[in-house]
């Protein structure tokens, strides 16, 4: 765990570089509007990029959780646009709304959980203008956006038709949740091993850990760990680990796809052999995805 903040972005870059982009002979399938004021928090105001098909939309939309490393900045726009996740999806007719939930040198993990849900009711808001179903929202995201992304889907919040924010008269279930590689434990990191304090301090105070007592830290660690938030799944779970990731344990998914199943819910996990964190062909399992999104929100 101590080198996932590190070698992440080095990896992710480097795999991007090698994988060339391809579109169909017209250009992108997409319209793409940056940097959309979707929240504010703290007079500072959070973005994301909309990717709308320039072909008929299929009433669906999807949120993106853009983050790695648990940095989010247009570096990782450009490393999503390289996986071709917006193209894929665009060709097919949905909408993305491409969210990014700030850094940890801003934000912690649950102050970036709070804000991947403005994103989620953001999209409900906005689903008039964007022509989608608010109902059918499906959640992706990959490493830390795959652990947000999780995190936000298991700790839904009610809304309150009596609040002056209109965004807050919406809640913010998904319909369906599908992600790449997430951290889902931060107490355990692998095989028995608790995870560094060095890493995890920060995600969970912005000045880390110092000051803060074993117990007040593995509390804190422990509400944002996706694992430990499995309450009575309804909705759908597939995620796609790797088997040689060097930076996110597989074992990281498989807990989760165990505990939500255990609750009775449905989850799903599809093992990449011999994939790292992340691998060269991972448009190919963006296209999977995308099929298993298809069958999920049309219902």
């Amino acid at each position: 765990m101590h080198r996932l903040l590190s070698r992440t972005r080095t990896l992710a870059l480097a795999l991007f570089l090698l994988g060339p982009i391809s579109f169909a002979a017209d250009g992108p399938s997409y319209e793409q509007k940056r940097d959309v004021v979707y929240g504010e928090v703290h007079g500072t105001g959070l973005l994301m990029d909309v990717f709308t098909p320039k072909e008929k939309p299929n009433g669906l939309a999807i949120v993106d959780v853009v983050s790695g490393a648990w940095y989010s900045d247009r570096n990782k726009i450009r490393d999503h646009t390289l996986a071709q996740i917006f193209q894929i999806y665009c060709a097919r007719g949905y909408v993305v709304f491409a969210a990014r939930p700030g850094s940890k040198t801003r934000y912690t993990a649950a102050e970036m959980d709070q804000n991947v849900k403005t994103a989620i009711r953001f999209a409900k808001e906005h689903a008039a203008e964007y022509k989608v179903a608010p109902s059918r929202l499906g959640l992706t995201g990959a490493s830390a956006g795959g652990h947000l992304a999780t995190l936000a889907a298991l700790t839904p919040i009610a809304a309150n038709p009596e609040s002056k924010n209109p965004l807050e008269r919406h809640d913010t279930t998904v319909r369906a949740v599908g992600v790449f590689f997430p951290p889902t434990d931060f107490l355990e990191w692998d095989s028995g091993k608790p995870a560094d304090p060095k890493v995890v301090g920060p995600l969970l105070y912005l000045n880390g850990s110092t000051g803060h007592s074993d117990e007040e830290i593995r509390s804190a660690a422990k509400a944002v760990s996706p694992v430990y938030q499995v309450g009575h799944p309804t909705i759908p779970f597939l995620l796609i680990h790797g088997d040689a990731d060097p930076l996110v344990p597989l074992s990281h998914s498989k807990k989760l796809v165990s505990a939500i199943q255990a609750a009775g819910g449905s989850a799903e996990l599809i093992v990449k052999a011999g994939g790292g964190h992340p691998w060269l062909t991972l448009p190919e399992e963006v296209k999977v995805m995308a099929d298993w999104f298809d069958k999920q929100l049309v219902k």
